[in-house]
């Protein structure tokens, strides 16, 4: 029996998966991701009021009602000891004895029996609610970071701000358990607990709603140093965390340069703040424990102590005296539950702090309201008096000006430093001019829609990047939804297909975390590729066959030529013999157009551009931006 109902709880978990965490996200996908909260419980306030409002009141109801049933179990005992005195011949004169011992067992088993359902309810409800609260906190989060400006990117860590979204979720999750489940808890049995005290007592209601405040202020007065300290643990573990995430990536390098010893020490700077960190935290947490041990062991031995003497001189029944003493135990062992829960919480408390700070910061480039989307008919590009510098004040574009036809295929050279990059990003609004605008077909890019933008534009990077799925799905990326037939069509174009299926498994090779196992030339293949089946009016290459040996730069050439037919052309070249071809070239020069023309027409001028042609000779700039 109990293996048929393990198969039929099983089968429920796959119908779950299928089913469950459709209905709880099908919306989200669809729609724009919101500002996240920087606060930790405005964060999680925001989550559960969204989706799980029902949820979570059906939660709290369980958790409420069970530890209230649970807390009259004192009182039942009570009775049970005032029917047994007057079942063996004593007069505990308390008016409690009519239904009898059998009776008041019955109660009793009742409460016991009550109250352990309603937990079981919590733990159900909660199998379709916790999973989905930290998968949407994930989502969440994850979106809003995919709205940052490339600036954000190349400011942190990646496998920080993945860690950050792991972590920040299971942070939610763990506080939201702690509250609805410690938190209330106790809550419920100190407010039924003042009310059951009272009946045998007046004065042990006064002690424990005088202990219940000194309490709380005193936790809050600590709490609140507490989460500093944890916040400032979290940073230390995060920032480790993404040394040895970034050494890790760069293990070849280490290996090559023999600095194995190195990164160790380096590493063990950082360990080491956040040893000393975790440790001032640990040691603060043990003040904290010794406090609610002390207040904890003085209620109980209070009440005790009052009870015992009150008993001795006749004022309470020994009934009433089970009540309180019960009651105190029980008090006192769900408030030291819950300060056992506090290290934990308050260093997720931190986590999730520390993980909003870092992800839900306003984003530096966002679409104005309503923003349409950009139609590009013929692909002409503008840019007026562009005046553009970095945060540091490193100023690349001073009044710059220039006009790209519909159509026209225009080569930017220059050495580095010159401007080239970051006018295609410009162009791409990966950064925003302080001054000037960027048109394409008319439109000023910063009021249209920056998703229409990207669909607008395919490009071909230097150093393209790729997924770490199957070679298939990386070029399908271009255009989701493509067949099979689309798919091999793109890559025999990109001359892509050949060593594809020399593989194998073919298209569904795993190509490894940045393409490691495929070679830098046959990474530029599946990116070009990829833009092949995005099919944009406006393409961008940078340097797109720098990786590629001679003759599959020849073959590369062709296709991308026929790529290029109908379409405007932007190619940031450093060899130079890739672009001669193109209908005109500028050269660039401290953030300035200083000459252009075609490549004939360039050397004719016998200027900067022929200086490099005849330095280079069919060979390579020397550096890259």
């Amino acid at each position: 029996m109990f293996s048929a109902l393990l198969r039929a709880s099983m089968r429920a978990v796959r119908i779950d998966d299928q089913s469950v965490q459709d209905r709880d996200f099908a919306w989200e996908d669809s729609e724009p991701p919101r500002p996240l909260p920087s606060k930790p419980f405005a964060f999680a306030i925001d989550l559960l009021r969204e989706k799980f409002r029902g949820r979570v009141l059906l939660l709290a109801l369980a958790v409420c009602i069970g530890q209230g049933i649970e807390a009259f179990e004192p009182y039942a005992l009570k009775a049970v000891v005032d029917a047994l005195t007057a079942a063996t011949g004593g007069d505990p004169a308390t008016g409690m004895q009519g239904l009898g011992v059998g009776g008041w067992f019955l109660v009793l088993l009742g409460i016991w029996l009550g109250s352990m359902g309603l937990y079981r309810v919590y733990q159900i409800v909660d199998i379709y609610t916790s999973p989905s609260i930290r998968a949407l906190a994930q989502k969440r989060m994850f979106g809003w970071l995919l709205g940052h400006s490339p600036r954000y990117f190349q400011d942190n860590f990646a496998g920080k701000l993945g860690q950050k979204i792991k972590q920040g979720a299971n942070a939610v999750l763990s506080l939201v358990e702690i509250l609805m489940w410690d938190v209330l808890r106790v809550i419920v049995l100190l407010v039924v607990a003042l009310g059951l005290l009272w009946t045998a007592s007046p004065l042990f209601s006064a002690v424990l709603a005088g202990w219940m405040v000194l309490y709380v202020a005193v936790s809050f007065w600590l709490s609140r140093h507490c989460f500093r300290l944890s916040e400032a643990m979290s940073d230390a573990v995060s920032t480790s965390s993404g040394r040895i995430i970034d050494a890790v990536t760069n293990a070849d390098l280490i290996r090559g340069f023999a600095r194995t010893a190195f990164e160790r020490s380096f590493l063990g700077h950082y360990l080491n703040a956040e040893r000393f960190r975790s440790r001032r935290l640990r040691w603060f947490l043990v003040v904290m424990r010794v406090f609610q041990m002390l207040s904890i062991m003085g209620l109980l031995g209070v009440l005790v102590w009052v009870a015992i003497a009150r008993t001795l001189q006749g004022a309470m029944t020994v009934g009433e005296f089970t009540l309180v003493f019960t009651l105190a135990f029980q008090i006192s062992n769900t408030v030291w539950h819950l300060s056992d829960r506090m290290l934990n919480f308050f260093e997720e408390l931190g986590t999730l702090s520390e993980a909003l700070d870092l992800v839900s910061a306003p984003h530096e480039i966002t679409d104005v309201p309503g923003a349409p989307a950009l139609r590009v008919q013929a692909g002409g590009i503008e840019l007026r008096e562009i005046h553009f510098s970095f945060p540091d004040g490193t100023k690349v574009f001073d009044g710059l000006n220039l006009s790209i036809r519909p159509g026209e295929k225009v080569g930017l050279v220059g050495r580095s430093g010159a401007g080239k990059s970051t006018l295609v990003k410009l162009i791409r609004r990966q950064f925003d001019p302080q001054y000037g605008r960027v048109l394409i077909d008319g439109q000023d890019i910063a009021h249209v829609a920056r998703e229409s933008l990207n669909e607008s534009i395919a490009e071909v990077p230097q150093q393209p990047g790729v997924f770490h799925r199957t070679i298939g799905e990386n070029i399908a990326y271009g255009r989701p939804g493509a067949s099979q037939q689309e798919v091999e069509e793109a890559a025999r174009k990109a001359h892509a297909h050949e060593f594809i299926a020399r593989r194998s498994t073919g298209y569904d090779t795993i190509v490894g975390e940045q393409g490691v196992k495929l070679s830098g030339g046959e990474r530029q293949r599946v990116a070009i590729a990829r833009a092949l089946l995005k099919d944009s009016p406006i393409l961008i290459l940078d340097e797109a066959t720098s990786a590629l040996d001679s003759e599959s730069e020849h073959l590369i050439q062709e296709a991308l030529w026929t790529l290029m037919e109908g379409r405007t052309v932007i190619a940031i070249a450093h060899r130079l013999s890739t672009i001669t071809e193109m209908d005109r070239i500028l050269y660039l020069e401290g953030g300035q157009v200083v000459e252009q023309g075609s490549h004939a027409e360039l050397l004719a001028l016998s200027g900067r551009y022929a200086q490099l042609w005849h330095r280079q000779s069919g060979g390579f700039l020397a550096a890259a931006e």
